[in-house]
C-alpha cells in the first residue's frame, strides 16, 4: 500500500504515541492534533488521506469535528474512524450511524491496527 497522511486527533500522549508509532512503521506520514481546535487546522494545513478520530476529545468532541468534516463538499468522502474508549453496547451502530467509516475500540490492537486503518482506505 502506497504511503498515506493519517491526521491522528487524540488528547492521549501515550495513545497518540502508539497509533503514531504503528503508523510510522509501515510507512504512513502521521500528522497530530490534540484537540478539535487543532484538528481543524491540521484539516487545513496537511489534506489528510484519512482520520483517526477520538470521541472524548477536548475542544467539542470528535462528534463535533466529524460534523465539520461531512458538512464540507470537499471531505464528505474523506475516510473517518473513530477510536474511542466508548465500548458499551450500540455505541458502535451510534457513531456509524454518525458517519464515522469505521470504529476502533481502545485500547487499540497493536497487532491488528494498521491493517484495520489501511482496510478502510481500501475499501473507500
Amino acid at each position: 500500500m502506497r504511503s498515506i497522511r493519517i491526521l491522528v486527533v487524540e488528547d492521549n500522549a501515550l495513545n497518540l504515541r502508539l497509533m503514531r508509532d504503528i503508523l510510522e512503521l509501515r510507512g504512513h506520514e502521521v500528522v497530530e492534533a490534540g484537540d478539535v481546535p487543532q484538528g481543524r487546522e491540521q484539516l487545513e494545513r496537511c489534506a489528510p488521506d484519512l482520520v483517526l478520530l477520538d470521541i472524548g476529545i477536548p475542544g467539542g468532541g470528535g462528534e463535533a469535528l466529524l460534523r465539520d468534516i461531512r458538512s464540507d463538499p470537499k471531505r464528505t468522502r474523506l475516510p473517518v474512524i473513530a477510536v474511542t474508549a466508548y465500548a458499551m453496547q450500540g455505541d458502535r451502530e451510534r457513531l456509524l450511524a454518525l458517519g464515522f467509516d469505521a470504529y476502533l475500540s481502545k485500547p487499540i490492537d497493536t497487532r491488528t491496527f494498521a491493517g484495520d486503518v489501511e482496510a478502510v482506505l481500501t475499501a473507500s
